[in-house]
């Protein structure tokens, strides 16, 4: 094989890996959105279910009990699994930039239509979900979104716990108990989220 048919041959590859690449980071956002909807909807008719419920006292407490740890467990693995789609697309994203600098090397015509510029990240240094810093930037991630909400329930959950164990006269106590577990969880969601980050080495880093 020539030269020539050798370069046609590497180009048509990467042209088929650049499509694969596109679909693959396609695939991992309508998945987030997918785990999303789900915990949210569950989330909903839990709430909904709860609200029927509250007409009889004395099941209230029982079914309470048994759905709150369902959702938090639900709520859990969705956030493990959203966190991992987001460096899967985030790998994903460095595999087409990579294929476009290969690109821009065609020929100098090629130059403005490949350009850094206009590249998506980690090309182009400048992207609005960038523009704060990689560690702010993470509060913006749909993980975030749904580990704040499962920490909120969380926080619930404690709440009603030392409620009902201590009784109604430490309400104080229990909402306190209840909003130190929504800072810890989501203080801890915040520290494994960005060791996922780093966890991929130089593949976060801008080419």
């Amino acid at each position: 094989m020539n030269e020539a048919a050798k370069h046609s041959a590497l180009v048509s590859a990467l042209t088929t890996e650049h499509f694969v690449l596109q679909t693959a980071s396609s695939s991992t956002i309508s998945e987030a959105s997918a785990r999303s909807s789900l915990y949210i909807l569950s989330l909903s008719s839990s709430l909904v279910a709860i609200g029927f419920m509250s007409q009889s006292p004395e099941m209230l407490l029982p079914f309470v009990a048994v759905v709150l740890p369902v959702l938090l467990l639900l709520g859990l693995f969705t956030v493990i699994r959203l966190v991992d789609t987001t460096v899967e697309n985030l790998q994903y994203l460095v595999g087409i930039a990579r294929i476009r600098g290969y690109y821009r090397s065609l020929s100098p015509e090629a130059e403005p239509y490949f350009s850094v510029n206009t590249g998506r990240w980690p090309e182009a240094k400048i992207v609005p979900s960038q523009s704060l810093g990689a560690s702010i930037g993470q509060f913006g991630t749909t993980a975030t979104m749904i580990a704040f909400v499962n920490s909120v329930v969380a926080g619930v959950a404690v709440t009603l716990a030392v409620k009902t164990l201590l009784g109604n006269g430490y309400m104080t106590v229990a909402l306190f108990c209840g909003g130190v577990s929504v800072i810890l969880l989501m203080i801890a969601f915040t520290f494994y989220q960005r060791w996922r980050f780093i966890s991929i080495g130089s593949a976060m880093q801008p080419l």
